[in-house]
């Protein structure tokens, strides 16, 4: 799966990059016309599963009379359906690819966006997962080292260290690979020292020459996360003492959960309208605003900036699509043209008894 996401991220990391460049390094700007491009880009593979969805609702009640025929005996159910797939010109999986496509998409730029250095500063991949994965191994030896003490008071004291050192790196998130290089970018430029500070001398020596690469690359591509006075490399720290801590940061993740609420409640009132009979979705429409807030305090400001775009250019396409594109209008516009195809051949049967 890595594999066909770096097949992808090779491209579109290009067109990240001149869009990243052209849009004087502005990462929030570059971030949101690179979503909207990639959301028109795949518009025609939405409007291809709702054609889909129709092919289905067309064919249905015949569906319905193969059920009622053949019963229970599934493997004559399954051959009459094949072949009325095949009469009807219905692919059986049509509505499934469009999908997979559009969430290997989406999920591969994801990750593109959450690698700002990689991809819009243009350095070296394999360097950058050099400093990262090594800074990681060090945590993680260091969070290993606390839990498996058995004596308390040692215990403690490793357990403040280790919480020290993921402050001093800026609350560095284990296990959040997607998210390593917005940390290190933030690390490098509020203070580079601390790297070394908590690897060891054999570590830091292994990506001493990286890790000043690294430096040296984010100072050239100078890319700005200032978003309306909001670092986006900041993470958000949520804390019920809401008065005394506040941050503007918590702005983002409140923004995801309402873009998020916003666009389910406008989806589920199409459908509603489109189709009337069809099932409530009421749940749904709060599971993923939940996640989007959950998301939006557990990584970097760049991650729910990137999560609130989605889900506003995505949502607004999406219902576009239902509008213009809805089942019903294209079914409708199929069963005209079936109409039309009928009463041309009825037409020309009357031609042919007028004419003898």
């Amino acid at each position: 799966m890595q594999s066909l996401f770096n097949i992808i991220n090779i491209p579109l990391g290009y067109v990240l990059k001149f869009l990243s460049e052209i849009l004087g390094g502005n990462f929030a700007l570059s971030v949101f016309v690179f979503t909207l491009l990639i959301n028109l880009v795949l518009i025609p593979l939405s409007i291809k599963s709702q054609k889909s969805s129709v092919s289905q609702m067309r064919i249905k009640p015949k569906l319905d009379e193969l059920k009622k025929r053949y019963g229970d005996d599934r493997q004559k159910m399954a051959q009459a359906q094949q072949k009325l797939y095949q009469d009807e010109g219905v692919s059986m999986s049509g509505g499934c690819l469009p999908m997979i496509v559009r969430m290997v998409l989406l999920f591969s730029i994801y990750w593109l966006i959450m690698s700002p250095l990689t991809y819009m500063a243009g350095a070296d991949k394999d360097r950058v997962s050099n400093v990262t994965t090594t800074i990681n191994t060090s945590l993680s030896e260091m969070q290993k080292d606390y839990k498996d003490e058995n004596d308390e008071t040692l215990k403690a004291q490793k357990e403040k260290k280790y919480n020290s050192a993921v402050k001093s790196l800026s609350n560095w998130k284990l296990n959040a690979s997607n998210s390593y290089e917005l940390s290190l970018i933030k690390i490098i430029r509020a203070n580079p020292d601390k790297v070394e500070e908590i690897l060891t001398e054999k570590q830091y020596a292994s990506i001493k020459s990286d890790y000043e690469y690294v430096i040296e690359v984010d100072k050239k591509a100078d890319i700005n996360f200032n978003l309306f006075g909001i670092n986006l490399l900041n993470k958000p720290d949520f804390s019920f003492d809401i008065f005394n801590s506040w941050e503007a940061i918590w702005l983002l993740p409140i923004a995801a959960f309402l873009a998020q609420m916003l666009t389910s409640i406008v989806s589920m009132r199409i459908n509603k309208h489109i189709n009337p009979e069809a099932p409530s979705m009421a749940g749904m429409m709060l599971t993923m605003p939940l996640i989007s807030l959950f998301i939006g305090f557990s990584f970097p400001g760049g991650v729910c900036f990137y999560w609130i775009c989605s889900s506003l250019v995505g949502g607004a396409i999406q219902s576009a699509i239902q509008l213009l594109y809805g089942p019903h209008k294209l079914l409708a516009s199929e069963r005209t043209k079936e109409l039309s195809k009928v009463c041309d051949f009825e037409a020309g049967q009357i031609k042919k008894l007028e004419d003898k």
